[in-house]
């Protein structure tokens, strides 16, 4: 039997498959809400057969947007907009939705990728003042942030935890934090960002600090049998930055404190980086994260292919798979996996009489005369 294919949980939240789709923002959102695109783009991806859905990271406040396009989830036209999105999608697929919370801190105020990627001026249309933990930015040129002080490191709690009660009314099976790739709680653990002198920098003790406090908060927030958990960049691939070694203690010190599983992607913070890519570059560090610390644990980056998928998990490398720009490409990539696997796999039944004839099993369900 597939192991990719075997059930699993995070917390209390039971999932059909070890196959999970990324958090991957779309910049088509108006004001923080979605709209048409969000209702094709999520609905292809709930029917893809995937166990759990990550909605992409949806920020806590306007300034926690990467870009004026992001998706929010920080007022109550946010909230109705995507509750319409949501309702729309669930009544066809039986998988898991969970939302990435996020706060881009000094990367926010960004064009989209396609429109260059690079900061948006303050003065410029569209822009705004950024916050990090230190006033200084990401890439030479950008505009600086400005330094949260106590107040705003409560905003932003509270942000935090605005968006927490909303993603449980709207239902979500989970929330992940986004505590990687570069932005606000990323900035807060990782020396090339954060530079201050007080409680919440310095010490790897302190530089944790600020995002256990977002943790916790969340935590209290979302009802108790729904789970939440982090993703984290397991190094900024710099030297003297944010490492492995640091990943281990928060993951430790997260699931001290209730978290259900740690989501082990890297880098992200620094235009310095030096990645190695290849496939599956990341796996070392899931694999290292769930050997030490024993919390479920989510690998991603570059696993593209079912079999490889399938040994990552056979091997004990990390208890699922996470894929992101591969969903991209072929939203059916789980009943693909399925039918190299031997294994089954969800669709709706609208779409039953497309499998192969080879594969008549490949859908749960699915036998049936056919006129």
């Amino acid at each position: 039997m597939s192991r990719l294919f075997e059930p699993w949980s995070l917390g209390e939240l039971k999932l059909a498959n070890r196959i999970v789709i990324a958090p991957m923002c779309q910049y088509s959102a108006h004001e923080g809400s979605p709209g048409d695109w969000h209702m094709m783009h999520l609905g292809q991806l709930a029917i893809s057969g995937a166990g759990l859905l990550i909605v992409e990271a949806t920020a806590v406040s306007a300034e926690g947007r990467i870009s004026p396009a992001d998706l929010g989830l920080y007022s109550q036209a946010n909230e109705d907009a995507l509750r319409r999105v949501l309702d729309a999608v669930r009544g066809y697929s039986p998988i898991a939705f969970a939302v990435q919370l996020s706060h881009a801190g000094r990367k926010a105020s960004s064009h989209a990728p396609w429109e260059g990627g690079a900061q948006i001026h303050p003065n410029e249309p569209g822009g705004w003042k950024t916050l990090a933990p230190s006033n200084v930015p990401h890439s030479d040129g950008e505009e600086p942030p400005l330094a949260l002080d106590r107040a705003g490191l409560r905003k932003v709690r509270e942000d935090f935890v605005a968006a927490a009660k909303r993603a449980a009314r709207l239902g979500f099976d989970g929330i992940e934090l986004h505590g990687a790739h570069g932005y606000l709680l990323h900035q807060f653990l990782s020396p090339l960002a954060n530079f201050r002198d007080d409680e919440y920098g310095g010490s790897l003790e302190n530089r944790m600090r600020f995002p256990l406090e977002v943790f916790d908060a969340v935590r209290e927030a979302f009802p108790a049998e729904r789970p939440v958990w982090m993703r984290i960049s397991a190094t900024d691939w710099v030297p003297d930055g944010w490492d492995i070694e640091g990943t281990v203690a928060l993951s430790q010190a997260l699931k001290a404190r209730g978290c259900a599983g740690i989501h082990v992607t890297t880098g992200g913070v620094s235009p310095q980086q030096a990645i190695k890519l290849g496939p599956g570059y990341q796996v070392p560090y899931a694999q290292r994260v769930k050997a030490e610390v024993g919390l479920p644990t989510l690998a991603v980056g570059l696993i593209t292919e079912p079999e490889q998928a399938e040994a990552i998990v056979a091997a004990g490398e990390a208890d699922a798979v996470s894929l992101a720009r591969a969903m991209l490409y072929d939203p059916r990539w789980p009943w693909h996996a399925a039918a190299k696997l031997g294994a089954q796999v969800h669709a709706p039944k609208q779409y039953w009489r497309s499998q192969p004839r080879q594969f008549k099993d490949l859908f749960e369900g699915s036998r049936h005369g056919q006129r």
